[in-house]
Formats: C-alpha cells, structure tokens, sequence
C-alpha cells in the first residue's frame, strides 16, 4: 500500500513552509532562547491563524479535528524551521482537554488554545517532571495521580503568578520549569487518566513530527555544506565516506517517515511509540553526522546549524526516552496494551 498526502496536505505544508521561511526562524529561536518571547508569540499567532492548533479540537469548540495526520504534516515543518515554544505540548492539552467531553472544561478553555491565546504547557504522569516553557506559557495543565485518582489541575500565568525554579535542557531555547502547585481542579477520575493515556500519544506523535523535520533541514544543510567546501581542489561531498555518512541519514529518515504517518493514522499507543523511537533516533543519527561533516564551525553556537543539533538531542528524550518507547511498542506486539 502506498501512502501519500494529498493535494490539501502537501498544500498545507507548502504554506507553512513558505510563511516560517518569512519569519526568519533562527533569530526568533535566539530571541526565544535569551527570553524576548515577543517574535515567537509573533509566529505562534501566525500558526494559530494557519489552523495549527485547531488540528486537535472538535469543531464543537471551534477547531477543525481531531486531524493527526494534519498534526504530524504540521509539525514536520515546525521541525524543519526550528519554531520554539511548548507546540506538542499545546497540541497534547487540547487532546486532553477534549478527550474530558462536554462535562469538562473543555468549552471554557478550548477556544482559547486553538486561536492561540492560551499558549499552554502540559505535565502528564510518566512524560517527565518538568514543564516546557512554564514561564511564558498562558496555562498550565498537570494531571496528578493515575486511575481513579487521577486528577486534572490547571492555572493561569496570571492567576497562580512567577513559576517555580527554572532550568535550560540541552537546547538554551526549551526552558524547563517545576510545575505550579496548587491551581483549579479541572477534573477528576478515571476518564482523566483515559484523557491523559491519549494526551500522551498526541504529544509524542506531535514530537516525532518534528523530529522527522529536523532531521530533513540537518540533512539538507549538511549536503549543501559538502557541495560548497573543498578539499584537494573537489568538494567533500564526493568522498565516498561522506556520501556512505549522508545515505544512512537519508534512508533512517526516510524509514521514519512512514512509521509517523501510519501512527498519525492508528493512533494506538505502540504506533506512536514506535514512531517516536524512530523519528527522533534519525533525527539524532542526522545530528551526528552533520556534525561531524561540518567540522569545527558546526560546534560554534554562532552558527546556525546548533539551532537544530541541540533541538535533535533535546527531543530524543522528550515525551518518553528511546528504551520507554521501545517498552511502549513491545506491550503492543504482546497485547499487554499501555500501562495505566
């Protein structure tokens, strides 16, 4: 069976592509990283507007979804542009938050998200104890507990004020923050445990997407890297060893690829899983190798290409490391389904 976008697909993308091309992406991630969040809030609400965030919303609360296989189109671009700020995330919480149905606070705080007004940041039992981007996110969404007593609280920037202590993971543009205490009880249950199992699948999903992305703009700056700089009068690209380093990124990506999209179209915890694992140890295969074919420049953080190796290590264990999502798709293959 083949599997190809189709024309309002790859429309899509080509205009995310050409609208993040604009927006000079690089400086915004630099801005982002020293704490101007003025020029990602600019592109956030440009995203906003193409319909990003709505991919995950019913049209009950005006979005457009649930669209996984519009998510993970989307996100392969936001990866290749490198966009900052807490995009799975945002994503996640909207899953969540309509996965509760009309009971739960869905109606209230959906519309927010989707037209980009509420950047939201997510924590979720066993997706790691940090927040992404808690000091600049809008609201914050954590599930505590599993099972019966899972609960869901959530908070404004405003409402519960400064976040706790805050730290800088490999990459100086994801800011990692203690989650806030307290905050309004949203919901409560077993359904929230439910919300949050599914939370989790769009978040890696959305993850994986990205990471499939970045590995593309590595590779295709690596091979324009090799074509321009010389040695012993020809370009490095026609080594053999270098075109052996560039085919192996290549086809890991191009593995991946697949993977991700029949994901976005199962949505089963193994699926997702599986995608991750892949997605993001291409990405970081890619990294590698663009590193080492760039030489000394690509270690200088002056030089764009960091921008997209840090995000490719950051990403590897976001959302689950390489052996949790490898453990994911090993209960899938036994039936044994996702831990509760």
């Amino acid at each position: 069976m083949r599997f190809l976008l189709d024309t309002e697909q790859r429309a899509f993308a080509a205009s995310l592509d050409a609208m993040l091309s604009s927006a000079d992406t690089p400086a915004v991630v630099r801005a982002w990283a020293s704490g101007d969040h003025g020029p990602g809030r600019a592109v956030w609400s440009r995203l906003a507007d193409a319909g990003v965030f709505a991919l995950a919303a019913p049209e009950a609360y005006e979005g457009v979804g649930p669209l996984p296989v519009g998510v993970a189109v989307a996100f392969v671009e936001l990866g290749r542009h490198a966009v900052p700020g807490p995009l799975a995330e945002t994503v996640a919480g909207a899953a969540l938050l309509a996965a509760l149905g009309e009971e739960g606070p869905a109606e209230r705080l959906l519309p927010a998200i989707v037209s980009g007004k509420s950047m939201t940041t997510l924590v979720l039992p066993g997706g790691g104890p940090f927040a992404l981007d808690g000091d600049v996110a809008d609201l914050h969404l954590t599930v505590h507990g599993t099972g019966a007593a899972a609960e869901l609280r959530g908070s404004s920037r405003a409402a519960a004020g400064p976040t706790g202590r805050t730290r800088t993971s490999l990459d100086p543009a994801r800011r990692l923050t203690l989650p806030r205490s307290g905050g309004e009880r949203l919901a409560g249950g077993p359904q929230v445990a439910d919300a949050a199992a599914r939370a989790l699948a769009w978040a890696r999903l959305a993850t994986a997407a990205q990471a499939l992305g970045i590995g593309q703009a590595l590779l295709d700056r690596t091979v324009g890297h090799v074509r321009r700089r010389t040695q012993f009068g020809v370009p490095i690209g026609s080594f053999q060893a270098v075109k052996h380093r560039l085919a192996d990124a290549r086809i890991a990506l191009e593995f991946a690829r697949p993977l991700l999209f029949g994901a976005a179209l199962s949505m089963t915890p193994a699926d997702v899983a599986a995608a991750k694992v892949t997605a993001c140890e291409a990405a970081w295969t890619t990294a590698r190798s663009a590193l080492q074919l760039h030489g000394a420049i690509g270690y200088t953080a002056e030089y764009d290409l960091s921008l997209w190796l840090t995000k490719a290590r950051a990403l590897r264990t976001a959302w689950g490391t390489p052996a949790e999502c490898r453990a994911e798709v090993l209960r899938g293959l036994s039936g044994a389904g996702p831990r509760s």
